[in-house]
């Protein structure tokens, strides 16, 4: 008998360093997947009150995500291509360019966006030194555009089967339970995380609403020349771009602080410099800084102090690289809970607690059965 265990062990052991291997492989589309999950559940449950099916209540949800941040990205592509071409045709931004940059060696101006416009360039050649770089790196590109599509289905199909089985897995970890130490655990870090991510998905929101509001109130009070570009557009892209650490918000309204200076300064009208600078003043104090002041302690859980969680935003991309900007909240939350909850249980200080609270409680000698 002993021996059948010890083969039995062998291979649940086996199996456990491959499945861990492969989780490895693959931690951060995991990692997202989980952050999805947590930021998902409440509108996957409350979309129960219309008597869908699981299975329906889940792709509507991942669609509601990821549909309109697609349209965002492509309606921002659209629009970065179209400004820069009226842009470039403002300005001499090619013949600088060309002289300096190989792949834009001979080129006059850019090709103009149509299929026709696109064939005549290659004919003439403009392609010539991008097409040798894509066949250089023909390999590393292929991979990494494989590995990209690989980690988005994975994302998709871990998040899907989460929102449908999720309560399995949790039922599953509870039959390991020891004096209610594991139940008292897995709720506990359950609400947690769920109260992190789910606040990082409010936070989005909130910050989105904010710029949106700012911006196009700081365009009501300025002259058109240095107005911010599409407001809306750039108030959510802000609000999404909060999700980045240390930088953030940054890498939406400087560009944006540039974009509206480069105009002004190659007209020579530097008095408009001003009101950028007042665009400035306005994303930082007003987008950047008093949410984080005022929303950042009302979303970053129910345990987990807030400087801990800066500090995991902060530190995790150092260490673990983008993903890690998820997977350090997600281990903070896990670590925090085992200690307020599990930890001292499994020290003995409740039962010392209990004994201190029954021999500080004097004795009924009046009592009677």
């Amino acid at each position: 008998m002993d021996e059948r265990r010890a083969v039995v062990a062998l291979f649940g052991l086996l199996v456990t360093a491959v499945t861990a291997y492969i989780a490895y492989r693959f931690i951060a589309a995991l990692t997202v997947a989980v952050f999805i999950y947590y930021s998902t559940r409440r509108f996957y449950k409350a979309l129960d009150r219309l008597h869908l099916p699981k299975r329906v209540r889940a792709v509507t949800v991942i669609l509601l995500l990821a549909v309109p941040l697609l349209l965002l990205l492509s309606y921002t592509l659209v629009l970065l291509v179209t400004e820069t071409r009226r842009f470039v045709a403002a300005y001499p931004v090619v013949e600088t360019a060309a002289a300096n940059v190989a792949w834009l060696e001979g080129m006059e101006e850019l090709p103009s966006l149509s299929f026709a416009g696109v064939v005549e360039a290659y004919r003439a050649g403009q392609f010539d030194a991008i097409i040798d770089f894509l066949v250089e790196n023909a390999a590393l590109l292929t991979s990494a555009i494989t590995g990209f599509f690989l980690n988005l289905f994975i994302v998709t199909v871990v998040s899907y089967y989460l929102l449908i089985d999720g309560s399995q897995l949790y039922h599953w970890l509870r039959q390991f339970d020891d004096d209610a130490i594991v139940r008292e655990y897995l709720e506990a870090a359950d609400r947690e995380l769920e109260a992190i991510l789910f606040g990082n998905l409010l936070n989005v929101i909130a910050i989105a609403l904010i710029g949106v509001g700012a911006f196009k109130g700081y365009n009501a009070l300025v002259p058109a020349a240095v107005q911010v570009p599409y407001p809306a557009l750039a108030g959510v892209l802000t609000g999404v771009a909060s999700l980045i650490p240390v930088v953030g918000m940054k890498i939406v309204y400087l560009p944006i602080a540039a974009a509206m200076s480069m105009p002004a300064v190659f007209s020579g009208e530097y008095s408009l410099l001003v009101y950028v600078a007042g665009f400035l003043t306005v994303a930082v104090v007003v987008v950047d800084t008093i949410p984080d002041l005022v929303l950042r302690p009302y979303l970053s859980g129910e345990r987990t102090h807030v400087g801990l969680l800066m500090l995991a935003y902060i530190f995790g991309p150092v260490v673990f690289g983008f993903y890690g900007l998820f997977f350090a909240p997600i281990v903070l939350a896990l670590a925090v809970t085992f200690a307020h909850t599990a930890l001292p249980r499994l020290l003995g200080a409740d039962a010392a607690a209990d004994a201190a609270a029954d021999s500080a409680t004097p004795p009924d000698r009046g009592r009677r059965d």
